[in-house]
């Protein structure tokens, strides 16, 4: 059975045929004048023009002087139809390649063909190649098809170039987020970008990565949020700003979570968080709109969602009365010890330092994986939410509000936090859970208590990362992006092809 070093020393072998024929095997140039796709769909309006393709060669069959190639590029495939008699020969001045060069083709190829649209005698829309020209040379068969997970996400450009449905997935994403971008610029949203290295990693509960600076000899954090220089936007006059960009958290991984990935927060002056649900529902269903054309979905886990009309709200769901009716824990008074016995009873991991925070976060997150949603998670309270303003008549709960679908929390929001007195005092809160052991509570900002001193007005903010892209798409967070974070490892086979590499 042939290998890999087999099929590429075979093709070496043709690569150094086609120099010794002058063709230069990777050429700078080329000349499309039309997609595959437009050859397809316009055939009537292109019949019998000449036109210029491009693309990569997914199969190639030879009858005597009748030659067939499948060209495909992202648009789509078309059949090239090469008769010897018409094919121009072989001009190393212009890097043309006759019928008689074919065989030094192989699928894989990126070639590009030049002739008239027509049909053959069989009916298939194709082009009649006049001239033949290869673009790049590929010294690595592709695959047939690609299955096998390690290899799929190890060589991702070969699953996305074999796989239709992974290639679709990531147009799909590219939309997401621009219908993410769209609908915040016609909202009136400024994307003004901001730093991802911080000196004070804030915004969220989550550890963050530490990097070096030689330039002044100091520290940085990888971002875990845009919030806070978005919010110190705020003090300096913009009234509705927003980010898209990536966040870094020091998180292992799971089906919904990855160290890093692409996240998106807005922000809006003179709103609160009646007005935050209202833009919420609507900015959800414009991108399912423009995304996939529908508002109803099939989770990975069977879970349907559905997001309803335009003007219909979402449900709301208080996080006490979850915890009070689930699991008869009072959030304000019952002991950490009580919540300890409700994590045991039902199987739920239970730490040396856990704090009553963590604890009620992972009673909640138990009952939350029931909810299909989409609704809206409401009464956090003020304890465990130190950016958010409280509830007028209620200080012990903050106006935050989570979308909640698929058993996940997608969205985060609140009516922030604008009192720097109170700010202050809440990140020293912060700061004590830090101390007694709590990787991710947030870290003092005095800068941005600072800047809230010179006055931020009310406002609204919220951000989602990506996994809202993943669980409409119905995939795990590592299929949801294009190439995920993996352990360094080469394969035996690499080692061999290239001995003079030097590992490790």
């Amino acid at each position: 059975m042939a290998t890999l070093q087999d099929y590429r020393d075979e093709r070496l072998r043709k690569l150094q045929e086609l120099r010794d024929l002058g063709i230069n095997p990777y050429p700078a140039d080329s000349h499309r004048t039309h997609e595959t796709v437009t050859v397809v769909t316009d055939f009537e309006k292109l019949e019998g023009q000449t036109v210029t393709v491009t693309g990569r060669v997914m199969g190639i069959r030879k009858f005597g002087k009748l030659a067939f190639i499948v060209l495909q590029d992202q648009t789509g495939q078309v059949q090239l139809f090469l008769h010897a008699p018409d094919v121009a020969a072989l001009d190393a001045t212009t890097g043309f390649i006759g019928m008689s060069e074919l065989p030094l083709l192989d699928s894989g190829d990126f070639i590009e063909a030049t002739g008239e649209v027509l049909r053959t005698k069989t009916g298939e829309i194709s082009v009649g190649v006049k001239t033949l020209r290869l673009l790049t040379k590929a010294l690595r068969p592709l695959p047939t098809e690609l299955t096998d997970k390690e290899q799929r996400l190890r060589r991702r450009y070969v699953d996305m170039a074999v796989n239709k449905d992974v290639h679709e997935r990531f147009k799909r994403r590219s939309h997401f987020w621009q219908a993410t971008r769209e609908f915040l610029n016609e909202q009136g949203f400024l994307e003004i970008n901001i730093p991802v290295l911080e000196t004070t990693a804030g915004g969220a509960d989550a550890t963050p990565f530490v990097t070096h600076m030689d330039a002044l000899d100091q520290d940085f954090y990888l971002r875990i949020s845009h919030e806070l220089p978005l919010k110190r936007l705020l003090v300096a006059g913009y009234e509705k700003v927003f980010d898209i960009g990536p966040r870094f958290r020091n998180e292992n991984y799971s089906d919904e979570h990855l160290p890093e990935h692409v996240a998106m927060e807005w922000y809006w002056a003179y709103a609160d968080w009646e007005k935050g649900m209202e833009l919420t529902e609507q900015m959800i269903r414009t991108i399912a709109d423009k995304t996939w054309g529908t508002r109803q979905f099939t989770l990975a886990d069977g879970k349907t969602v559905d997001f309803g009309q335009d003007g219909e709200h979402f449900p709301r769901i208080s996080f006490v009365d979850v915890l009070k009716n689930e699991f008869q824990i009072d959030v304000f008074e019952s002991p950490i010890e009580d919540i300890a016995a409700k994590l045991k009873e039902h199987n739920l991991e239970v730490e040396k330092q856990d704090n009553r925070q963590r604890s009620l976060d992972k009673l909640w997150k138990k009952y939350r994986r029931t909810i299909a949603g989409p609704a809206f998670l409401v009464d956090m309270p003020t304890f465990m939410q130190p950016l958010a303003k409280v509830q007028p008549g209620n200080p012990a709960l903050t106006e935050q509000f989570n979308l909640v679908f698929g058993g996940s929390e997608m969205c985060k929001a609140f009516s922030e936090l604008n009192d720097p007195i109170d700010q202050y005092n809440r990140f020293l809160e912060q700061q004590k859970l830090r101390d007694a052991g709590d990787d991710e509570a947030q870290m003092m900002d005095i800068d941005y208590v600072e800047a809230l001193e010179y006055a931020m007005p009310p406002a609204c903010g919220l951000g989602f990362s990506e996994r809202v892209f993943w669980s409409l798409e119905g995939v795990s967070a590592r299929e949801g992006v294009p190439f995920p974070a993996l352990r360094n490892e080469i394969d035996e086979t690499t080692k061999s092809l290239y001995p003079d590499l030097k590992i490790g």
